[in-house]
């Protein structure tokens, strides 16, 4: 184990999964009020009050929603700001019609903790994101099977890059900013702090300092992509990982955090609305309950 590297405690994971199923709880509500005519802009600003009237103060990032085309980040890689953030990811003017995709994205904090989560769905009925939603069930199996077997971050996002190829879709989660697949959450300190363009100070100076400090020293980078930074066995600790898949003009996702520790790993949750999901269709087995 990096011994720089933060790793979270048992209470440390039970405030991390608290804030994982607040996310996803409000992605489920707004998706019930979403309507023909809705704009990306006010979805996203439906997401921020909800979350704010269930406590939360501070972000990783402010909700961002993407209704159409916009879910496969149709024409984004072309404009590159700030190092890699791009303006084509704000929640703009789009407006939901029946029968096109959207995702709604949100990463909220509740004192020292963060969740980043991602979400998927149609208003009515769309066949391709259906068919995504099923595709992905794949790369959430490998990327865990891979971490699990030590292989460096690199590879395990290549080999996402590689399942792509196989199923004829494009890994759109390369348009991200730095072509992320993942990037480290960790427990922030008390203090609160402002925005900048929608993004959290005091996630983004953690993020930063891993960045350029403990992980440049240690070897290891909290952006976790197909490239040279990413080189590296699985850095101990949480990765919010986000596939993101896109095929003629429809994009679909999903993002959780996922525990790595010194020899094994494993998602937070598995009781998550894409998890039900497949569950639901006889992809995956029903969960166990509890005796």
């Amino acid at each position: 184990m990096s011994q720089g590297a933060w790793v979270p405690t048992p209470d440390d994971l039970d405030h991390f999964r608290q804030v994982q199923r607040l996310a996803y709880t409000c992605c489920e509500t707004i998706h019930g009020e979403l309507r023909p005519g809705i704009s990306e802009r006010e979805a996203a600003a439906l997401m921020k009050t909800w979350l704010q009237d269930h406590g939360v103060d501070d972000w990783f990032h402010q909700p961002f929603a993407w209704f159409g085309s916009r879910t496969s980040f149709k024409g984004f890689d072309g404009l590159r700001h700030l190092g890699g953030f791009n303006l084509a990811f704000y929640p703009g003017k789009q407006r939901l019609e029946e029968g096109m995709p959207f995702i709604l994205d949100c990463a909220p904090t509740l004192g020292a903790y963060t969740a980043d989560v991602g979400y998927s769905g149609a208003l009515g009925h769309n066949l391709l994101q259906e068919r995504l939603m099923d595709d992905l069930l794949i790369h959430r199996r490998t990327i865990l099977d891979l971490v699990r077997e030590r292989r460096p971050l690199a590879e395990v996002s290549q080999a996402v890059d590689r399942l792509c190829v196989i199923q004829g879709t494009l890994p759109r989660h390369k348009a991200y900013p730095f072509e992320v697949l993942a990037h480290r959450v960790e427990k922030l300190g008390n203090r609160r702090g402002p925005s900048v363009a929608r993004f959290g100070v005091r996630n983004l100076y953690t993020l930063t300092r891993n960045a350029l400090v403990t992980g440049k020293r240690e070897g290891w980078s909290p952006l976790w992509s197909s490239g040279k930074r990413s080189e590296h066995p699985p850095t101990s600790g949480l990765w919010a990982v986000e596939p993101h898949l896109g095929l003629r003009g429809v994009g679909a996702k999903f993002e959780e955090l996922l525990v790595v520790t010194e020899d094994d790993a494993y998602w937070l949750d598995d009781d998550l609305p894409h998890v039900r999901r497949w569950q639901a269709r006889g992809l995956l087995p029903q969960a166990r309950e509890a005796a």
